[in-house]
């Protein structure tokens, strides 16, 4: 072993030591700093976070990084604070003494002059009810009371910019303030509607309409408002003007017109008083698939825009109780498959899976989910985004399992898609109209052959382990069949092409995609016997098993397995080897696993387990599907904890990047993206947790 190797070894020894001493005493895991705080997280046009520490550093933005500015004011007996925004300057900011991310909540928390205050941002992304789950809509609520057994005069302001409704500035936006029973509710949107006529990636939505709506009981005003006299007037203890802004249509920076809303809420003792609106974005169509625009999901039946206000009002009081119990529920089985860091980059990774992905209906109203490949070249269904976001979905809901998969199995059956192997993706979003990545339609160039392949047979086995039945993979079984013979042909010794991991180039003899192919394979074994094909099944069993043992000793390299067949020295992650264990398939001998697991532990870096040799970057999701290949807990947190030392780390206050550095945990590249959700592969380990989540969801 070089002395560099040694070094790290034993100072990572050392660490481990510690960890567990302190576990074993008592002392709580070091606090997640999120690089970025999930506020709004709805979907990949709605989605708005808190780039700081604290929620009144800076302005919230779009997971792009463009100001979306949400602010929030308080006044204490007549002296304002600001809780949320930088702006005004010369209001303070009210001292931040806690924050927390959940599933579907965020909870700040504030306290000053003998009052608290408990800011929640809730999505309710239940998986249980995909009716809910494709709302739009976020609420913010504010819980304050008294400290100091004292009684004290409160007042609320809220209020967004109109940049949430336009791509650039220079847009121009209009308002209205619309009638629906029970509640004030102010709209906005821009002037010209351009609806899905943009595809791309580094975009915001300028169709459709912005909607804030509070309780009428609750909302003793609202207005659209420009942003100074709304903001200062608030904080010179004035109200809001009693008529909206009749200026428009202007651009969204002229005088910055703003969505505001105040609330009174008199005297508030140590009992306490809350007030709580709903943001929500009504985009009428959201996705262009194969030509035909698709209406968001919730809309499937004809509901309009005041249809969702009312039915999201109505349930809100349900919804919290219920927010509340999924996130103490999966939180609790989370910590327990993998300890508390592991539960709060689960948490985080949760948040930022659901708002990449955009829940749509076909015409007939079927649900069809398309993740968006954000900050990396905007695909939409990317096959290689949907594989390591699967376990999320796999786990949490069989239903959006198949939303997700069936747009792709569709596309790969109808004569459009002429080669043997599987597709990369769907177009560029939201326009899913084709494969735009590589040869796209014309040409095998900067496929992905075994890649996509592999991926699409392993989590069509995964949904129907999940589901107890193969009957989804039969309605496409010749597709499945084409794709499981040229992994056969092609899938021990891969010739030179693309994996997911493309940002590294070709490479020949992989052999972690061949461990792919190989896995895919005992796959679709699995799927051949829940279908009753036994000749099939037995056949590909024969083929797999000599394909195994062959892996083995090909990639062999002493203490290791290589980074490719032919390259003795070199090593990477073995992270597809965990569909072996996942999907019982028995194809590879526990040592292997046993070998690799002490070998990363000997190469890994300050900030995670390098994805491989050639260069000091990992990928997040990959380090979390490798370190469950682990046997003990205790290896499973010394892989998985530098990782989570890296989300705290990282000076790119960005949603958080699956593609960084692991010496100084620096940003490579991508962020926001969905594959996160692959974090949660641990929790399919334990068949019981696995079923109970999986059986309780929305069929």
């Amino acid at each position: 072993m070089p002395p560099s190797v040694g070094v790290v070894a034993i100072l990572f020894a050392l660490l481990a030591a510690t960890c567990v001493a302190a576990a074993e005493s008592g002392v709580p895991a070091a606090a997640l700093r999120p690089p970025s705080v999930p506020l709004v997280a709805c979907d990949p046009y709605f989605s708005i976070w808190c780039p700081a520490d604290r929620l009144t550093d800076t302005w919230s933005v779009h997971w792009t990084g463009k100001v979306n500015a949400l602010q929030s004011m308080i006044r204490i007996d007549g002296k304002p604070y600001r809780i949320m925004g930088p702006m005004p300057k010369d209001v303070p900011p009210m001292p931040q003494v806690g924050l927390e991310v959940l599933p579907t909540r965020t909870i700040y928390q504030f306290e000053a002059d003998g009052v608290h205050v408990a800011l929640t941002f809730m999505t309710a992304a239940l998986p249980q009810d995909l009716e809910v789950l494709a709302r739009p809509v976020t609420y913010l609520t504010w819980d304050v009371r008294a400290t100091d057994g004292k009684s004290h005069a409160v007042s609320l302001h809220y209020d967004n910019s109109a940049e949430l409704v336009v791509n650039t500035l220079e847009q121009q936006v209009v308002w209205s303030r619309e009638k629906i029973e029970g509640l004030s509710v102010l709209r906005m949107g821009s002037k010209d509607q351009p609806v899905l006529a943009k595809h791309g990636d580094d975009l915001r939505i300028d169709w459709g309409y912005l909607y804030v709506a509070a309780p009428q009981d609750q909302a003793t005003r609202c207005a659209v408002a420009p942003d100074k006299p709304a903001r200062e007037g608030f904080a010179a203890g004035r109200t809001l003007p009693d008529r909206d802004d009749d200026r428009m249509p202007r651009p969204a920076q002229e005088d910055w017109p703003l969505a505001a809303f105040e609330f009174d809420l008199g005297k508030v003792d140590a009992k306490g008083a809350s007030r709580w609106l709903m943001l929500a974005y009504d985009d009428v169509y959201s996705i262009q698939y194969l030509g035909t625009n698709l209406r968001p999901y919730w809309r499937r039946s004809g509901a309009e825009a005041p249809d969702l206000l009312k039915a999201a009002a109505k349930d809100y009081p349900a919804l919290a109780a219920k927010c509340k119990a999924f996130d103490e529920e999966l939180m609790a089985d989370l910590a327990k498959a993998g300890g508390q860091k592991y539960a709060r980059l689960c948490a985080l990774a949760y948040r930022q899976c659901l708002a990449a992905n955009k829940l749509a209906a076909d015409p007939g109203g079927r649900p069809l989910l398309f993740p968006k490949e954000n900050f990396s070249n905007g695909c939409i269904a990317t096959v290689d985004v949907l594989y390591p976001q699967g376990p999320l979905f796999i786990l949490m809901s069989p239903a959006l399992t198949r939303a997700m998969l069936t747009p792709i199995l569709d596309y790969a059956g109808s004569p459009r898609w002429k080669f043997p192997f599987a597709p990369h993706d769907l177009g560029q979003y939201p326009h899913a109209n084709g494969q735009v990545y590589g040869g796209g339609e014309r040409t095998e160039e900067n496929q992905m052959p075994v890649e996509e392949s592999g991926n699409m047979i392993l989590l069509v086995a995964a949904l129907a382990q999940a589901e107890g039945s193969a009957d989804f993979a039969a309605k496409y079984w010749p597709v499945l069949e084409r794709w499981a013979e040229y992994l056969k042909s092609k899938g021990l010794d891969p010739e030179n092409q693309l994996c997911t991991d493309d940002f590294a180039g070709h490479l020949a003899h992989n052999v972690n995609l061949s461990a792919k192919a190989i896995t895919a394979l005992g796959a679709h074994v699995k799927l051949c016997e829940m279908l009753g094909k036994k000749n099939e099944a037995g056949a590909y069993r024969k083929t797999v098993q000599g394909f195994a043992g062959k892996w083995v000793e090909m990639a062999d390299d002493g203490d290791h397995f290589r980074l490719a067949f032919d390259k003795p020295g070199t090593w990477s992650q073995k992270y597809n080897l965990v569909w072996d264990r996942l999907l019982g398939l028995g194809l590879f001998p526990a040592e292997v696993t046993r070998k690799e697991i002490a070998f990363y532990k000997k190469v890994q870096k300050p900030f995670g387990l390098p994805l491989d040799n050639r260069q000091d970057y990992t990928k997040l999701d990959w380090v979390v599907w490798t370190a469950s290949l682990a046997d003990s807990q205790a290896d499973f947190e010394a892989l998985v904890d530098p990782a989570y030392r890296f989300l705290s780390a990282t000076p790119q206050r960005v949603p958080m990047t699956d593609w960084y550095w692991t010496t100084d945990a620096r940003h490579k590249g991508f962020q926001a993206r969905s594959v996160v959700g692959g974090v949660f592969i641990k929790m399919l380990y334990d068949k019981d947790t696995w079923k109970k989540w999986a059986g309780r969801a929305g069929k």
